[in-house]
């Protein structure tokens, strides 16, 4: 836990999760995109591949600093709003990794069904069907809980001042 508790003499999580707010709503927006859109997923494969990586460790380390930051900090008395905001990374890891596997996994579907000038590969249809929608039903799932965990982040420290 040490790793992840401060970073140039700042609390780790303050710098971190500013990226895990910013690739877990963009690998759901981008599997979205590429499980409705099919004529743009040449054009989205790459991008919707690297968040696809980026998205699960920058919510892992998120998460991890997080914990590092409240133990620091409250040393087991915990205030509920942290609690409260905390719940929604127990959420949103796992589902940023199904999403994560998901979404890869659809790339390499639609790849091998485009397959060398258009020949059509051994992925079924269906199967490709089936995977762009569960990615969508997790991208939703994703974004909600990124939301969530942001604004009660937010809240948790800025008390609902504006």
């Amino acid at each position: 836990m040490q790793m992840f508790d401060r970073v140039f003499g700042l609390p780790a999580h303050a710098l971190i999760v500013h990226a895990a707010v910013a690739f877990a709503p963009l690998l759901a927006l981008l599997a979205i995109a590429y499980a409705v859109l099919p004529r743009f997923r040449h054009k989205l494969d790459w991008a919707l591949v690297l968040c696809a990586l980026a998205a699960p460790v920058s919510v892992f380390a998120a998460k991890e600093s997080g914990e590092a930051l409240e133990h620091r900090m409250f040393q087991g008395n915990t205030p509920e709003a942290v609690e409260f905001h905390s719940s929604f990374a127990d959420f949103l890891l796992p589902l940023t990794a199904v999403l994560a596997v998901a979404s890869l996994v659809l790339v390499v579907l639609t790849r091998a069904r485009r397959g060398p000038e258009g020949a059509s590969g051994p992925a079924p249809r269906a199967l490709t069907v089936v995977v762009s929608a569960v990615s969508v039903v997790l991208a939703v799932a994703v974004a909600y809980y990124a939301v969530r965990a942001g604004h009660s982040g937010a809240t948790a420290v800025w008390g609902g001042q504006g």
